[in-house]
């Protein structure tokens, strides 16, 4: 994730002073949120198993085929590269599994609406913060 920061404000010709930052403050805040994704990773990955939740060849097949639509001419070349190239394919497994795991547990989510002031909505964002 880091790399790809630094990679895209390199092509960007940003710098962390033009994102009023500095490079130390921005890895930090990029730390937190790949820690982020990954507990969040672990947990639905905990979730699918134990509801035996999976994700079928037709599923990342019919991914593949998106893909594949998504560039006219080369429809060929896209899916043999799918075809040869087990990580890629994972790379497309992983976005499913992790929606078919959310849409279960949005099936199982009692959900109720209740009406909040702005000023409530976030006043535990401004807790957190005065804290930190």
């Amino acid at each position: 994730m880091w790399n790809s920061v630094k990679a895209e404000m390199d092509s960007a010709g940003k710098t962390f002073a033009d994102e009023d930052t500095t490079e130390e403050a921005a890895k930090e805040e990029y730390r937190k949120i790949a820690d982020r994704r990954v507990r969040l990773g672990l947990v639905l990955s905990e979730i699918g198993e134990k509801n035996k939740i999976t994700v079928t060849d037709d599923e990342v097949g019919r991914a593949v085929i998106e893909r594949a639509r998504q560039m006219p001419g080369r429809e060929k070349e896209v899916w043999d590269f799918y075809r040869n190239n087990a990580n890629a394919l994972a790379q497309l497994r992983a976005p499913i599994y992790e929606d078919k795991v959310v849409d279960f547990i949005l099936e199982l989510a009692n959900v109720t609406e209740k009406k909040v002031s702005r000023e409530d909505l976030y006043k535990d964002d401004d807790a957190e913060k005065t804290a930190a």
